[in-house]
């Protein structure tokens, strides 16, 4: 759930950098006042704005703010596919069906409870206590690899990798129909619905740039085998981008509302693989994994005539 909080910047705010004074205002870190921005959720005006936008006065700021659970995460002995392991980073498989963080509802059973468990508290703290060692996330109902920070460090080194575009990240999906060519690239911005603001929507109002690059691998009756590899990586994108030009996910129950599921319960969607350069070694490093059950045996059921 979603809060709107607006604000109006008073005259003797004049001058301050609008993350510094949000992160006050909030009583959340600057880091999470960033994400905010980037992301959206915070409106100067109604409009984007970044980081080290200098209030003039008289403004008026609109924070969605999430509802957060005060992290008494509690540490969960969950098993963990660990692809990659070393001193400063882990390289998960995860599972389809685990939420990444705790929210309201999603206590327990995370991906964050699980790591608290393994790794004690050595797990980067940039992300806020609600995030500890999460450098980007996957939709609970994706699947596949997600690289954690165990130090700031790393931490660091991997969000401006994945902020820059030279770590990379290719997934798989399967999608309703056929697209127009086999091979291109979706280049549409993407942002907060303007009615449900739990959904993201292509828009060019309070948007940010979304690139996403896709191939087909294979075509069905009535559906597609496709890679994607992401340029940038929006909230969703894959999913919204799909919609957008007509073929979305198989599975998707909020952008591909009113089409056969296939009997999933999400989207049929894995992080096939990711690479990155290694913070600590400077050596490249790439990582794949196999698909998954549940998207082998959706390939089944559409490959059948």
């Amino acid at each position: 759930m979603m809060e709107c909080r607006e604000v109006i910047i008073p005259e003797d705010a004049t001058g301050l950098r609008i993350d510094a004074y949000m992160a006050d205002v909030l009583g959340i870190s600057r880091s999470a006042v960033v994400s905010m921005l980037e992301c959206g959720e915070i409106l100067v005006d109604g409009k984007i704005v970044k980081k080290n936008y200098k209030t003039i006065g008289g403004e008026c700021v609109a924070a969605f703010e999430r509802e957060i659970v005060p992290l008494d995460a509690k540490p969960e002995d969950i098993p963990l596919n660990i692809v990659y392991e070393d001193d400063d980073l882990l390289v998960i498989n995860k599972a389809v069906g685990m939420v990444v963080h705790p929210a309201a509802g999603n206590e327990n059973g995370t991906l964050v409870n699980a790591l608290l468990f393994y790794c004690g508290d050595t797990l980067s703290g940039i992300n806020g206590v609600q995030r500890p060692g999460i450098v980007h996330r996957l939709d609970k109902d994706t699947s596949g690899l997600m690289v954690v920070a165990k130090n700031d460090m790393a931490h660091t080194s991997l969000a401006a990798q994945i902020k820059e575009h030279s770590a990379f990240r290719t997934y798989q999906a399967v999608i309703h129909g056929h697209l127009k060519v086999s091979e291109g690239t979706v280049d549409a911005p993407i942002g907060r619905h303007k009615t449900d603001r739990k959904k993201m929507a292509v828009t060019c109002e309070n948007s940010r740039e979304a690139i996403t690059h896709y191939k087909v691998i294979c075509e069905y009756p009535g559906y597609s085998h496709i890679e994607c590899r992401l340029e940038t990586g929006r909230t969703h994108q894959i999913r919204v981008h799909m919609a957008h030009v007509g073929h979305p996910v198989v599975g998707d129950r909020v952008y591909g509302k009113g089409r056969d599921t296939l009997g999933l319960t999400g989207q049929c969607l894995h992080s096939k693989s990711i690479e990155f350069t290694h913070p600590r070694t400077n050596e490249r490093m790439k990582f794949e994994s196999d698909l998954p059950e549940y998207f082998e045996e959706t390939l089944n059921k559409i490959k059948k005539p």
